[in-house]
């Protein structure tokens, strides 16, 4: 296949400009430096309880194991609906419906203030149920625009531009939050700006989503009624997508490296803001270096993720997979032992460096390893079912272990074995692929 327009694929590319910014603002700086704040007030042992619903939880547990849930509801619903989607040919119906979700819950988390937890714990779940939902039907757009030898780079663009675009609101939050009487706000209230952070997070995802939404293809209308019966066509989708993977032991080993390593990423990327607000910038006043030394990670990350893709042009996918993996194992120790801020700073670029390119690389090697087909979505349902999985593995794990042992930091123990594991996978995928003729296309892992 040829790669799409530019036009198509710089669309396709805003849609990371559009959603990442809920990635930043609420899951990864404001909203948790936020929470852990509000939730620690007037509690005086160091595993800060707080109230849902009449039951006590540790405040970062309880949002772990919310996270949790809604990454189980994912995993199970979306081999379903991208399955429907495959069928109808308009998977671009369920992305416009996931990002109205996820963008309205941040715009509602406006009314989130100490008085109301239970408010912001279900918006914040929603936000995260709209934002992962729509992510495995605009990633499987990525076979369908970009041919085989194009789609590292794209995926790093795509990457890249929402790096970038979530780095320059956090920079308006971020002012917003720290002078608000330049925006004519009253400083007695300290959760305004914090509130209207979270505002703007769901309107600039909402908006610019529109621009990859304008030119994102959407097949005719007599092909997107060709099927009937379209949710037992579905389930039949997925037996199809099962036997086919039985054949291709390439992909599933992968996909099993993919399932270890991201129950390590993808948990260290939403429960890094909790961890450094407890261990490392636990006083109030500490919140502007916790916010700014969050956006340098996400500056790093644009880097990071460009060179991962020029670097995989030399050495293939696979074994920069295997490098990045190794570099997460040694942050991890050394997260376990640091104590100052200094030592944050350092850890939070050496962070930086892996987090972007790790996703970006398994996006694009997932997209090499896939047979010849049209049905990409339900293909990539499997590849975003495996990811929900993790997290949901990954999330429990660290909420349970903090609860058991008191501590966050020995939480981070458990994201030590993950990452062992989805090395040694990543080394028996490998092994494989050089055993045997990769498909057509996947020469570079």
């Amino acid at each position: 296949m040829q790669t799409a327009p530019k036009k198509v694929i710089n669309g396709w590319a805003m849609y990371d400009w559009a959603n990442s910014v809920y990635s930043l603002v609420i899951t990864t700086t404001i909203f948790p430096a936020y929470y852990v704040g509000i939730t620690s007030m007037g509690n005086s042992n160091g595993k800060h309880y707080v109230d849902f619903f009449g039951r006590q939880f540790i405040n970062t547990s309880l949002l772990d194991y919310a996270l949790a849930l809604v990454f189980l509801i994912v995993a199970v619903s979306s081999p379903i609906l991208s399955s429907i989607a495959d069928y109808r040919r308009n998977k671009k119906v369920y992305l416009r419906w996931f990002c109205f979700l996820g963008s309205a819950a941040c715009c509602g988390l406006f009314f989130f203030t100490p008085q109301r937890i239970e408010l912001g714990v279900i918006l914040f779940s929603l936000a995260a149920l709209g934002y992962w939902g729509s992510l495995v039907f605009y990633n499987s757009y990525l076979p369908d625009i970009a041919a085989p030898e194009d789609q590292d780079r794209i995926s790093a663009k795509g990457y890249a531009l929402g790096y970038a675009g979530s780095v320059l609101l956090q920079i308006i939050c971020f002012a917003i939050i720290v002078k608000p009487v330049w925006f004519g706000l009253d400083a007695a209230d300290t959760t305004l700006g914090v509130r209207i952070s979270f505002l703007l997070t769901g309107l600039w995802w909402f908006g610019f989503a529109q621009l990859a939404l304008r030119v994102l293809p959407l097949p005719s209308l007599k092909e997107r009624q060709a099927k009937k019966n379209v949710f037992t066509n579905g389930f039949h989708e997925l037996s199809i997508v099962f036997r086919q993977l039985k054949q291709l032991p390439v992909l599933r080993r992968f996909l099993l490296s993919f399932f270890l390593y991201s129950m390590g990423v993808q948990t260290v990327m939403l429960v890094a803001a909790g961890f450094s607000k407890k261990e490392i910038f636990p006083e109030p006043e500490d919140e502007p270096k916790l916010l700014f030394t969050l956006i340098l990670i996400q500056l790093v990350a644009i880097t990071g993720a460009i060179v991962m893709s020029r670097v995989s042009k030399r050495i293939g996918n696979l074994k920069v997979l295997i490098v990045a993996v190794i570099i997460w194992i040694a942050i991890c120790i050394w997260a376990y032992f640091i104590q100052t801020q200094l030592q944050f700073y350092a850890l939070a670029a050496s962070v930086g460096l892996v987090m972007g390119g790790i996703q970006s690389m398994s996006r694009s090697t997932y997209s090499k390893f896939l047979p010849e087909t049209k049905d990409t979505t339900s293909f990539f349902s499997f590849y975003d079912v495996t990811e929900k999985i993790a997290l949901v593995i990954g999330l429990f794990s660290f909420g349970l272990l903090e609860d058991i042992t008191g501590s966050i930091r020995n939480s981070i123990v458990a994201l030590i074995v993950f990452f062992i594991l989805g090395l040694l996978a990543l080394l028996y995928t490998k092994r494989a692929v050089s055993r045997k003729e990769p498909l057509p296309g996947s020469r570079a892992c």
